[in-house]
């Protein structure tokens, strides 16, 4: 523990211009006295430390001195720097805070004004516009049910509205495009599952642990979310234009062609499932399904059922 804290005093020294041995002592949880026998022995060790005194004062590591970053430019360090704090949000904060710090630690102080300017340049947030702190803890609850190979359990609400609790056997957690998704074993299905972590409720890690059953992350990547022989819709869809920023949010440009009205043709392949007629019918008259004729039958039937309920209602 005390090696660890050595480096990461050192690295945190190497990144930071100044710092009082209080926040020292705050962040790593040890007392100032303990922060002022690591420093001396990083000074014994020949990392030269400087300390000031005064309203301003702390501990820096002289300007001249800096670990070798061997062939990683400034620019590559800062899209490493980037892309840690891209994911610093929905992580550990310590951890990836300290994990900064080394990277930090590879920057010569000389340039360090460039690396600030270059970190304003672009900014990569995953954590969502909603429930982030939900999804935080959720994380860090599978993250030591993984580590420790204990058994979870969690209620969940699958794509049709159906709940169910469940008893997992946790191999990862993935995010594909901002969304999170638990990989694990179920017991309930007796087979490999993908779990999307905003339908994940009531999570709790068991004392139960299991035996890591073959397959990784690797292999996963080119998994599909949904099984292969899943029934899927071929769509032609037709968008007046006052949704083509809706429209082209949510397709590719490849599958989206301006017609000379400006209205929207869209040819897209989408799964067979209930949220895709909800997906379509939340956008009212402004989109036609052209094909297949079958799904616009069934959204007449759907539309006539609502009207039906509020005739009823309003009556």
């Amino acid at each position: 523990m005390k090696l660890d804290r050595l480096l990461a005093i050192t690295m945190l020294l190497l990144g930071r211009r100044r710092v009082s041995a209080k926040e020292l002592a705050d962040r790593f949880e040890v007392s100032l006295r303990t922060v002022y026998r690591d420093l001396e022995t990083i000074n014994q060790a020949g990392i030269p430390i400087v300390s000031y005194t005064g309203a301003t004062g702390g501990y820096e590591i002289m300007d001249q001195y800096r670990l070798d970053r061997q062939f990683l430019s400034l620019e590559e360090l800062q899209s490493i720097v980037i892309a840690l704090r891209g994911i610093r949000s929905s992580m550990d904060e310590k951890e990836i805070g300290g994990l900064l710090d080394k990277v930090g630690a590879l920057v010569a102080k000389s340039e360090q004004g460039a690396a600030a300017s270059m970190s304003q340049q672009l900014l990569i947030d995953i954590n969502p516009w909603h429930e982030g702190e939900a999804d935080k803890e959720k994380l860090n609850v599978l993250k030591t049910a993984i580590r420790s190979a204990r058994l979870i359990r969690f209620d969940y609400t699958n794509g049709n509205g159906e709940d169910s609790q469940r008893v997992c056997e946790p191999m990862s957690v993935v995010l594909k495009g901002y969304v999170w998704y638990l990989y694990g074993y179920c017991r309930l299905r007796q087979d490999f599952r993908i779990f999307r972590l905003s339908r994940i409720g009531k999570l709790a890690e068991l004392p139960e642990t299991f035996e890591r059953r073959e397959g990784n992350l690797e292999q996963l990547n080119y998994r599909s979310i949904r099984p292969q022989d899943a029934p899927t819709l071929h769509l032609v869809l037709r968008f007046q234009p006052r949704h083509k920023a809706r429209v082209k949010d949510y397709f590719p440009n490849c599958e989206i062609e301006t017609e000379e009205e400006g209205t929207l043709l869209v040819t897209v392949v989408q799964p067979d499932e209930p949220w895709v007629r909800a997906m379509l019918m939340s956008y009212g008259t402004d989109v036609t399904v052209l094909e297949p004729v079958s799904l616009a039958q069934e959204l007449v039937r759907e539309a006539k059922k609502i009207i039906r309920k509020y005739e009823s209602t309003l009556a």
